[in-house]
């Protein structure tokens, strides 16, 4: 399986995260724009935060040109197509958007300030709405129990509720969940997903089945429920997808996000096209630090989900 490369971010070159959702036929990608090349990023693990969300638009899926970064205005964020400033004072990652019936909503992690070490640092699932994809009102934090929580997953499941999956760093990074019957109010549901420390849920249905597919650092793990929530791993406790040596590169698939297209489902996901980089270690070289987006097929074949090239 062959997986081309589809999308550097042009400023920084430190695309991670992807969601990717269409609008009258215009294809939105919403990632973190790490600041990889940055000249002075400051020390330590700085050049992670101080990360604005980039924007990107394609037509197909495949050509993406950039489209700005979600720059913070009174009241939320709007899409400046200049991009970010050389120097930023808050760290956005990980959007997960959504669109309720009505209109988009996006779930977004912010950490105050321009951390330069992991821990010590609270973590927030912000909620903000948008009609146009553009111009993003900030409604506030949600309230999950945990002032470490990153990385949003929400999707509408069976019965018509509502669920919000996240990575607990103070769970030992496991995956919860909340419900709600309306978007506007959560009620703790606690681990959805345990064992194996991991981040960046997605969650999808395809093929009559509920999927989650979860970062390990090593590749992807893929559960599987009939129900959006009771869970079971899809093959052994060492099985994932996007592993090594099944993506461009020396590394593995990181956090990424489907999006339906007709009958076929995309998931965007990134890498590292030059080195495995992992959180824990330094990264001192600018090629250390590098990531670029691509995408796969998903299917479901006889002994589960599967990946074909796109």
């Amino acid at each position: 399986m062959t997986i081309a490369e589809l999308y550097r971010d042009p400023v920084y070159d430190g695309a991670t995260d992807p969601v990717v959702v269409i609008e009258g036929g215009t294809w939105w990608m919403f990632y973190t724009q790490r600041r990889a090349t940055h000249p002075d990023p400051g020390p330590g693990v700085a050049w992670v935060h101080g990360s604005r969300i980039g924007v990107a638009q394609s037509g197909d899926g495949l050509r993406w040109e950039y489209a700005g970064t979600l720059e913070p205005v009174r009241g939320g964020l709007d899409l400046d197509r200049s991009g970010p400033p050389p120097a930023t004072d808050r760290t956005h990652w990980a959007p997960e958007v959504v669109h309720d019936g009505q209109r988009w909503r996006m779930y977004l992690t912010e950490i105050d300030g321009v951390p330069d070490r992991w821990p010590g640092h609270a973590r927030t699932i912000v909620e903000y709405r948008s009609d146009d994809l553009r111009s993003w009102r900030r409604e506030g934090p949600i309230d999950l129990g945990s002032d470490r929580v990153i990385d949003a997953a929400v999707a509408r499941v069976p019965g018509g509720s509502w669920r919000l999956w996240w990575k607990d760093e103070a769970a030992d990074s496991v995956t919860k969940v909340a419900v709600s019957d309306d978007l506007d109010t959560w009620r703790q549901g606690g681990i959805a997903i345990g064992g194996t420390a991991h981040e960046g849920p997605s969650v999808f249905e395809l093929a009559g089945r509920w999927w989650m597919i979860v970062d390990e650092w090593r590749g992807m793990a893929v559960h599987v429920s009939d129900d959006a929530v009771h869970w079971r791993r899809q093959g052994g406790p060492d099985d994932v997808i996007l592993g090594a040596g099944e993506v461009p590169g020396p590394g593995f698939g990181h956090h990424g996000a489907p999006v339906r297209v007709g009958d076929d489902v995309w998931f965007y996901f990134f890498g590292h096209p030059t080195r495995a980089y992992v959180p824990d270690e330094d990264a001192d070289d600018i090629d250390d630090r590098r990531c670029a987006i691509y995408r796969v097929r998903l299917e479901v074949g006889d002994h589960g989900l599967v990946t074909t090239a796109g």
